[in-house]
Order: C-alpha cells, then structure tokens, then sequence
C-alpha cells in the first residue's frame, strides 16, 4: 500500500469514525450517566466487534449478506429496532440513579453484537475492503495493515466523545435546589441523545434503502 493509499484510508477512517453515529452516541451516553470506567466496557467492545466484522468482510461475507435482500433487511431491521428501544429507554432517565443498567443495558456483549447491526459499520468494512483489499495481490499483507489503524480509530472515537461525557456528568447532575441534585439538565441531555439515536435510525433506514445493488459494484 502506497503513501497516497494510506493517506485515503485515514481520511476515510476519520471522517467515520469521528462522526456522530450509534456507537459515539451511546458511548457518549453511558459515560454521562455511569461515568467513564462503566463506558469501557462498550468503548473496547466496539473496535472487538468492527473487527470481526470487516474480517467477515474481507473473507467475502459481508458482500453476499449485502447481496440478498432479506438478510440485509434483517440487519437494518434488527438495528433500527435496537436503536429505537435503546432512545425509549434513554429518553425517560433523570437522575443517575434513575439511568441503571436495567434501563441502559449495553454492556461489552451488547456492544459487539450492535456493530452486525450497525448499517454504518457494514458500509465501512465494505467500502474499506472493496477500496484498498479485494483483489490486490497483496490482499492478506493488506488486510494485517489496514484492521489495527481502523480498530485504533474504532476505540479512540468512541473513547473521545466517552471523555466528553464523563466530564460533563456532575454539571448534568444540577441544578441543586435545596441541597439536591435535580437531574434537569442529565434529563435534557439523555433526552437529546435519545433523539440522536432516532435521527441514526432513521438514518440507516434512508442510507439502507439506497444498498440495492450497489455493494461490491
């Protein structure tokens, strides 16, 4: 892979990975409510699940999923839903005490499994493997290249807008009126954030639509 190569991915890679999307907001959210050390657990599991992703990808998977409507359907379906519970739950959280994980449950497991339902994940592991790896000589040296700077990409992202979160925890937590944190402000936050997951939703829903026949052309 040549500089100029290089240099594509890594715009591609930032423009991504930086981006407001399911995993940026959930991750921004749960370090907001639970603080940073609980965010990790979905922070790590991110990069874990994108890169067993593309590595389906790069195997050929992820073109055939993409390739028949019903199981690409099933994804975008499965996700959006996801997404949609996830906003509803979010939505009605006002103290930190209110936002536990039985109502915000997205743990390490929760979050790999996101990334098969994520439509923006799959349309950068395609867009990743059908650019720089599929049918290059070198494809393997390629794929061993290219999965650690986007797993870095992957875990920093999602640990940037996580650090964001956990620093405005204990302003979310006011205004104090009479001694006691009334939760207003986390209110207004997680109801902001609900709606962003609804935005993305919907997002996918639009971006999914638009598949047909374009994956692997």
């Amino acid at each position: 892979m040549n500089a100029t190569e290089f240099s594509a991915l890594l715009v591609l890679a930032t423009a991504t990975s930086f981006t407001p999307g399911p995993n940026t907001t959930l991750s921004t959210a749960l370090a907001a409510n639970f603080g940073l050390r609980r965010a990790l657990r979905f922070i790590v599991a991110v990069p874990v699940g994108w890169g067993l992703l593309f590595t389906l990808c790069t195997a050929g998977v992820g073109a055939l999923v993409m390739a028949v409507p019903v199981l690409r359907w099933a994804i975008l379906l499965g996700g959006t839903g996801y997404l949609l519970w996830l906003a509803r739950r979010l939505w009605g959280s006002r103290s930190m005490t209110q936002a536990d994980p039985a109502r915000l449950n997205v743990g390490f497991w929760q979050g790999v499994g996101l990334q098969f339902l994520n439509i923006k994940a799959w349309m950068l592991a395609l867009s990743i493997v059908a650019g720089w790896i599929a049918g290059q000589a070198d494809a393997l040296a390629r794929y061993a290249a290219v999965l650690p700077v986007l797993l870095a990409y992957a875990f920093f992202s999602n640990f940037s807008y996580a650090l964001v979160g956990s620093l405005l925890r204990h302003w979310l937590a006011g205004p104090v009126v009479d001694g006691q944190a009334t939760g207003a402000r986390l209110q207004a936050f997680n109801r902001l954030m609900s709606l962003a997951l609804v935005l993305t939703a919907v997002w996918m829903v639009a971006g999914g639509a638009g598949l047909n026949g374009k994956v692997g052309a």
